[in-house]
């Protein structure tokens, strides 16, 4: 693979993007439906490779027709299966960059029922997937266990967390795990928003929501995606002089020293297993965790160490949000557009199963448990949960702003500050990557027994601490 090649994927893929940009911009449906330009571009670009239009061109003419592939060539594609474990790792990086990390005692004060539904909830996952396997999908279908873990990695962790795991997923002989784990967490985004809005209007309806509508509004230009000319603004501080350093590179130059902290972290813990654990038992997990958790702790490290040392504060937040965004984005687009349709017809049972399973569990959790868990402005705080639980972080925000669209409730607040001891260990922190070579390693009964353990924890806790107030 040359650095033309390489480059000419990416060129490739910009193109995409912005066609899947434009098409937001223009077609109702993906507006009310709130769906990322990124799943549009991923999707389109699905199309036109070698799953869909090759397929279809194959049909009906020989291999050596020149679309018998598709509209992409091989080495684009060979360049995009690449993407998602590289840029997972800046994804996960820039989390908590340039955010000055709060005392845990206002974190727990403010987002504890927060963290207790969504721990509750994202543990759930584990013990419904995992059930599903044992009892059904193994024995039935002759599905690897490690399906079971495919819920929590593809609603809770969404696509970059799927795709991330991509090597994982080949190490321990279940490549077919990233199709199935990027194709769930499509399903999750849509459902996620469309029966969050279903939810939230039943919540309206019934008084159970009382903020929904408030006096802001989403205009037609917020609805497409676009910024209004009055509205525009750089969306970053210079927190440096160009002369001196472009503050773009010293903001990339920071994400790369958390990856890099990461990187030495998990190479710690891959030679402390071999010379302890691993060494007396045989059983070896970190060789098989994937960076990306690891590149979020070093994010944190980093963090730490600025708000000490740093006086100028020279990480500024806004302008690491746009360098997690513009990675997550190219994450999506190269994971849609590499997916094996294939894999999925070939394991279509399980992939229903596992779809309707989650999406149930998650409404029911936010129907008859967040009211028992969050003791105030139930519906406002679990929605947000419930967003996040079947379609990411970003599901979960959008969600809350149209239930509370004047932040008239804490549910913003503690949504945020509950990420500080939600995703370190789930949705795409230390567990979810272990899942999967726990499960190799012990089996799947083991670990649903964990979780089972996990979830009752979380549920009495919430239910009996925080529900009592």
């Amino acid at each position: 693979m040359t650095a033309e090649q390489i480059g000419f994927a990416f060129i490739i893929l910009g193109f995409f993007i912005v066609i899947g940009k434009w098409i937001r911009v223009y077609t109702p449906l993906f507006q009310q439906l709130f769906l990322p330009s990124s799943i549009i571009a991923g999707l389109i670009a699905l199309l036109v490779g070698p799953e869909v239009l090759g397929r279809l061109v194959s049909l009906f003419t020989s291999e050596d027709n020149m679309f018998a592939q598709g509209l992409i060539n091989a080495n684009s594609l060979e360049v995009w299966e690449a993407l998602p474990g590289l840029f997972i790792n800046i994804v996960f990086a820039t989390l908590f960059l340039g955010k000055s990390l709060p005392s845990l005692r206002k974190v727990w004060e403010i987002g504890g029922p927060q963290v207790a539904m969504g721990q509750m909830v994202s543990w759930g996952q584990y013990v419904i997937g995992l059930l599903l396997v044992i009892l059904v999908l193994t024995p039935f279908f002759g599905v690897n266990p490690l399906a079971g873990a495919l819920i929590e990695i593809s609603f809770v962790g969404g696509h970059g967390t799927a795709a991330g795991l991509g090597n994982t997923f080949a190490e321990l002989g279940f490549e077919e795990g990233q199709d199935l784990a990027v194709g769930l967490a499509t399903i999750g985004i849509l459902t996620g928003v469309i029966v969050g809005i279903i939810l939230v209007n039943w919540g309206a309806r019934t008084g159970r929501a009382k903020h929904v509508g408030g006096q802001q509004k989403f205009s037609s230009a917020g609805r497409n995606g676009i910024v209004e000319l009055d509205n525009r603004d750089s969306g970053a501080d210079m927190t440096t002089r160009p002369e001196s350093i472009e503050p773009l590179s010293l903001h990339l130059a920071y994400v790369g020293i958390a990856i890099l902290i990461g990187f030495v972290l998990l190479e710690g813990l891959i030679l402390l297993e071999a010379v302890t654990w691993g060494a007396w038992t045989d059983v070896y997990l970190m060789i098989y965790v994937p960076l990306f958790p690891l590149a979020m702790a070093g994010g944190i490290i980093t963090q730490a160490f600025s708000d000490k040392y740093d006086k100028f504060r020279v990480i500024d937040r806004k302008l690491i949000n746009r360098i997690g965004g513009f990675s997550l984005d190219i994450l999506i687009v190269s994971a849609l557009a590499t997916i094996s349709l294939a894999v999925i017809g070939e394991n279509f049972v399980a992939f229903i199963s596992l779809a309707v399973a989650g999406i149930v569990w998650n409404v029911l959790a936010f129907l008859f448990l967040a009211p028992k868990m969050i003791p105030s402005y139930w519906f406002e705080r679990g929605i947000g949960d419930f967003g996040q639980a079947t379609g990411i972080t970003a599901t979960g925000l959008l969600l809350m702003k149209v239930a509370d669209p004047d932040s008239k409730t804490p549910a913003l607040e503690g949504f945020g500050y509950k990420q500080i001891l939600f995703e370190p260990l789930v949705g795409g922190g230390l567990f979810t990557a272990a899942s999967l070579p726990l499960i190799f390693q012990f089996g799947p009964v083991a670990v649903l027994i964990l979780s089972i353990v996990v979830t009752v924890f979380w549920l009495l806790f919430g239910l009996f601490y925080f529900g009592k107030k």
